[in-house]
């Protein structure tokens, strides 16, 4: 009796710590590769992933996990991935208050109708000497803060395919991974 307490007081307190993480994944869907979202969560559904959810066909993916370390569980998603499909695919972690954290500190709260807010995930901290260098190269219809990992870019509606601050400009010259989200998405994905 005493162990069937137990037994039920553990499953609860682990119920309890589950986290939910969303999933932002780089590339998944390029180069002539096409992985459909129920595909993508079917590959995802490792012990431990529950509740695993997905958002529009670009990769944003939200599960609940016990772990408590992103880095590993960002292993685990990129090695099952490359394993499964054949290339790698980069993938950025954050917890719903990590990313409420990313809404909260964005920089630039009230633009004009014609600009567009994204934000590009870094897989680390810029140095402040490259940043510096790349605030030189802002102008009025593209601008850009970082604030920790994260690069906020401001660029005019319909303009951010030809924006220089894409990802593979930011990797360049940063010397990081990068995948970038509308600021729509990054808000719709706080749902999840």
């Amino acid at each position: 009796m005493l162990f069937c307490c137990l037994f039920h007081t553990f499953l609860s307190d682990t119920r309890r710590i589950m986290t939910r993480y969303l999933v932002f994944l780089r590339a998944i869907n390029v180069g002539g590769h096409t992985v459909k979202m129920e595909e993508l969560k079917k590959l995802i559904a490792m012990p431990g992933f529950k509740n695993i959810a997905s958002y529009i066909q670009s990769g944003n993916l939200a599960f609940d996990h016990a772990g408590t370390d992103p880095q590993a569980l960002i292993d685990k998603i990129e090695s099952k991935l490359l394993k499964s499909l054949g290339y790698e695919v980069k993938t950025f972690l954050k917890t719903r208050p990590g990313l409420e954290s990313v809404i909260n500190n964005n920089p630039f709260n009230d633009y004009p109708d014609d600009m567009v807010l994204h934000v590009s995930f870094l897989s680390g901290i810029p140095s402040p000497d490259v940043v510096k260098q790349m605030l030189a190269l802002q102008n009025e219809f593209e601008q850009f803060r970082f604030i920790e990992s994260e690069a906020y870019i401001l660029v005019k509606k319909g303009a951010y395919g030809e924006t220089k601050f894409s990802n593979t400009f930011l990797e360049k010259k940063l010397k990081l991974h990068a995948t970038t989200r509308n600021w729509a998405t990054i808000n719709k994905m706080l749902q999840l």
